[in-house]
């Protein structure tokens, strides 16, 4: 019969409160961590409704010996429907059914390499709510999806090719209210220019301080987390000011920009990925010679802006954006981890941003190997807060309690 729980035993756990020996003890009917500690087997319930009625419950035993058991890895931005081609604007010439197959695709590539949550920012209409619902409902092999529906954008703006163009404080409090309506788990919005978008310029501020309050208002009776796409120091301020959640790149922060995130406590999500896949491959690749421009100047002030939200004391999410050129599913969290570490993070911080400071971004209980927590699990051969290269090739990768690579 199957197992009613999953006990790890004989191997060594890693999150964001240290490694330390421990068994691990799930509860395969929710899905959720029911036991942690060297003790765990023996402390948790034995008696009730097992798989065949009442009776004793029946524990499968999963020897970890000489291994570690590390908490699935949260991307805090993705864009399924994007596959890291060249030129994302192709994307728009695309029906929606193949954008779907895509994202299928980017799902089960993504959740084998380890990632068992992501935030959708932005996608045509409802694809990366449904592609969440499909996981769900077991249509689907992939990571649990948060998604926004549409971003909303100004007229023209960043990313208008996708998004939901909105013009004033009423029309962008009615577009975040489109979304919520459509079961959005969090609000995206596009406070400057961007890289991808031609004709845009990367840091200048396009949705006012006004607008990005009307859609923070919107949000706000639901308890639902805002996010702003803000390269420049101006959109990047205009969003904390008007209490926006998360900024994303954060590219063009300076010290008084990031003592302001520390203060209003707002999370930076740097997709340190995003950048260095244009860079590195540039106009040779098939990338358009104005977004390489405006990525390598981009790039040259995030280093500086990784120095200000370290000794700020910033809040940093881990999030690739992946779907950009040569920013692909499956590869692009593991790259990320490490690009962490090279801007500066301790391997211990990186997997913060990427377990418990992500699933606290998200608000979902998830993140941390505990009681209560999901059982989203990952079997390494090495403990990721000492060496970040650990978390690539997991030996197996749990979601729910669920195996699903």
């Amino acid at each position: 019969m199957d197992a009613d729980r999953l006990a790890f035993v004989g191997g060594r756990v890693a999150d964001a409160d240290g490694t330390r020996r421990a068994d691990v003890v799930v509860d395969v009917d929710s899905g959720t961590i029911v036991g942690v500690g060297a003790d765990a087997v023996d402390s948790v319930d034995h008696d009730g409704h097992g798989s065949e009625g009442e009776g004793e419950i029946e524990i499968e035993t999963v020897d970890i010996d000489g291994k570690v058991l590390a908490p699935g890895l949260i991307d805090s931005h993705v864009h399924l429907m994007m596959d890291g081609r060249p030129d994302v604007a192709t994307v728009d010439a695309e029906s929606r059914e193949m954008l779907s197959y895509r994202a299928a695709a980017n799902l089960r590539a993504t959740v084998e390499a380890g990632v068992t949550t992501v935030r959708d920012l932005g996608a045509p209409g409802t694809l990366a709510l449904d592609a969440g619902h499909a996981v769900e409902a077991g249509v689907l092999s992939g990571p649990r999806v948060v998604a926004c529906g549409r971003n909303v954008v100004m007229t023209g703006g960043h990313g208008h090719w996708f998004g939901r163009e909105a013009d004033g404080p009423a029309e962008v409090r009615k577009a975040a209210r489109e979304q919520l309506k459509r079961g959005a788990g969090v609000v995206k919005c596009m406070a400057t220019g961007g890289v991808l978008t031609e004709g845009a310029v990367t840091g200048a501020p396009e949705l006012t301080e006004d607008e990005l309050s009307a859609l923070v208002d919107a949000a706000a009776p639901t308890g639902v987390p805002t996010a702003a796409h803000a390269h420049g120091k101006a959109g990047i301020e205009n969003a904390v000011r008007a209490g926006i959640t998360s900024v994303e790149h954060g590219t063009f922060m300076d010290r008084e920009t990031a003592d302001l995130m520390a203060r209003e406590g707002t999370y930076w999500v740097p997709t340190a990925s995003a950048l260095e896949g244009m860079v590195e491959n540039g106009v040779e690749a098939g990338i358009p010679e104005e977004a390489v421009g405006k990525a390598e100047d981009a790039q040259e002030r995030f280093e500086r802006a990784w120095e200000h939200a370290i000794d700020a004391g910033v809040k940093i999410a881990m999030g690739t954006d992946a779907g950009t050129p040569f920013n692909f599913h499956g590869e692009n969290a593991l790259r990320e981890m490490e690009l962490l570490v090279e801007y500066g993070l301790t391997p211990a911080a990186a997997l913060e941003a990427a377990t418990a400071t992500a699933a606290e971004l998200l608000g979902v209980e998830a993140g941390r190997l505990a009681e209560g927590y999901r059982a989203d699990l990952l079997v390494l051969d090495a403990d990721p807060n000492e060496d970040v290269t650990a978390w690539r090739g997991a030996d197996a990768v749990y979601r729910g309690g669920d195996r699903v690579a």
